[in-house]
């Protein structure tokens, strides 16, 4: 069975889109969800670290951003995308603009799972606004575990 290949979409891809895709690669493996995660960011400088509070909050829940080099996402990251689920509206916005025919599979992550919110961006912000937007996050990313183990989405 191929994986499904899900991309996460922030705006400099040093915060939450590496955070959510860190976790979601532990939660879809722990529910049995073969998938390629990735994330970019729609203003990313390639090649930037992870910002270190979000190394920080990662490393709490076990999980490693050390390797994470930042990406500007691309149209051929998101042709070959089964699903691509951005941070904000906003994000969401700007990627219909520039690629309106990957239309089908661009949600926001509350979205894609029935909630109507945008993913704050902890960027230069304390500690504990990276642990409260991982938290966010933790919950939709099951929810999304959730569904597309329902859907039968891989």
């Amino acid at each position: 069975m191929s994986a499904i290949k899900v991309v996460f979409v922030c705006t400099g891809n040093t915060c939450r889109s590496p955070m959510a895709a860190a976790m979601a690669t532990q939660i879809f493996a722990s529910a049995g969800i073969n998938a390629e995660v990735y994330s970019a960011g729609v203003n990313a400088m390639n090649n930037q670290p992870a910002s270190r509070h979000a190394v920080k909050v990662m490393e709490e829940g076990g999980l490693c951003l050390l390797s994470h080099k930042a990406a500007v996402v691309s149209g051929d990251m998101l042709d070959t995308a089964a699903l691509v689920l951005t941070m904000t509206g906003s994000h969401r916005a700007v990627l219909l603009a520039d690629y309106p025919a990957v239309k089908g599979k661009i949600y926001t992550l509350a979205e894609y799972v029935g909630n109507d919110l945008n993913i704050t961006d902890p960027y230069g912000g304390s500690i504990d606004e990276y642990r409260a937007c991982a938290t966010q996050m933790r919950k939709l990313l099951e929810l999304t575990a959730n569904k597309l183990y329902e859907i039968d989405f891989f």
